[in-house]
């Protein structure tokens, strides 16, 4: 048990320090090689912080711990919103502005909605990954035209920004680039098995299932470098930044994590991941649209709202850990 748990740390750290380095090398190799800023935003950045669940679903699904693979996924969504955007929401006041309201929070709650029809049925099957993974593909493509759209309408502060940001990743050497992006994978592949590997252990240890092990460790210890970033940049008022990633870190999860883990193998369902955890995830998707939406202007999750969204999470956690 000892060993499964010092695993268990070992791996999460390693995780996390791998994902910041691959991050940057990665960019940092993308803007040498003459990538737009905006693919390197959108597809590198945007997939190097969900990489740590991308990772620790492949490996759980290959190694036959589905229930990790789908728990990480759904335990990740419901910890970004109730964990993540509560708690910075506690610290400052979220603006949502209404563009996100119209666009990005309706994917978010549709999404959401076809992963739960997908699983009626008791099963991902490789069918199912195939729609979620061609969903994923539309909706980068999706996102890629619209921000292009958006970059030909930018402010010149905000272009400005973009400018400092690709000086700051250029003046990185193409050698520590390639450095820190290929040692990135390698670290993030190693320290994903040894996160598998003790997770299944502190879960048999324990008599939990394997949906369990990856609804509370494996979830929150995938999410809690988005909770640093996202208290860090609430302290500097980028409280648009926390939004915009936690809703991207959930589609991302909700199509390519689970899609991925379904095409490697085919996931059963247990018939309590129907009746409790995704009537969860749901209802915390929901909240967050009508938290976030306001009959006038820009809408709000303000310090109360907040609150409840960090004790709704917090309670369901307890719930979980109790009934296991």
């Amino acid at each position: 048990m000892t060993l499964a748990i010092l695993a268990t740390l070992v791996g999460l750290l390693a995780l996390w320090w791998s994902a910041d380095r691959f991050v940057g090398g990665a960019s940092a190799v993308a803007t040498h090689m003459g990538v737009s800023p905006l693919l390197v935003g959108m597809l590198i950045v945007g997939f190097g912080t969900s990489a740590p669940e991308l990772v620790v679903s492949a490996f759980a699904a290959a190694g036959g711990d589905p229930g990790i693979a789908l728990g990480n996924a759904i335990g990740s969504n419901i910890a970004n919103i109730g964990l993540i955007l509560g708690a910075t929401a506690i610290l400052v006041p979220i603006a949502v502005h209404r563009g996100v309201l119209v666009r990005e929070m309706p994917l978010l709650l549709g999404l959401t909605v076809l992963l739960a029809v997908l699983m009626l049925d008791g099963e991902i099957s490789r069918v199912d990954a195939l729609i979620l993974v061609a969903a994923l593909g539309a909706q980068i493509a999706w996102s890629i035209w619209d921000a292009r759209r958006r970059q030909r309408e930018a402010e010149p502060d905000e272009l400005a920004i973009e400018v400092e940001e690709r000086e700051r990743i250029e003046a990185m050497s193409r050698a520590r680039a390639w450095a820190w992006t290929l040692g990135g994978i390698v670290l993030l592949v190693v320290a994903s098995r040894v996160l598998v590997w003790g997770a299944v252990g502190i879960a048999q240890r324990l008599g939990w299932s394997d949906l369990v092990i990856g609804l509370t460790v494996v979830a929150v210890g995938t999410s809690a470098p988005e909770l640093a970033a996202a208290i860090a940049a609430a302290r500097r008022g980028a409280t648009e930044l926390v939004l915009g990633n936690v809703i991207g870190s959930n589609i991302f999860n909700t199509l390519a994590v689970v899609g991925l883990a379904g095409l490697i193998a085919p996931t059963v369902v247990e018939p309590v991941a129907l009746a409790r955890d995704l009537p969860i995830l749901v209802i915390f998707t929901v909240a967050l649209v009508a938290m976030g939406y306001r009959p006038r202007g820009h809408g709000r999750i303000n310090r109360i709202e907040g609150a409840v969204l960090v004790t709704a999470w917090a309670a369901y956690t307890v719930a979980l850990v109790a009934t296991a």
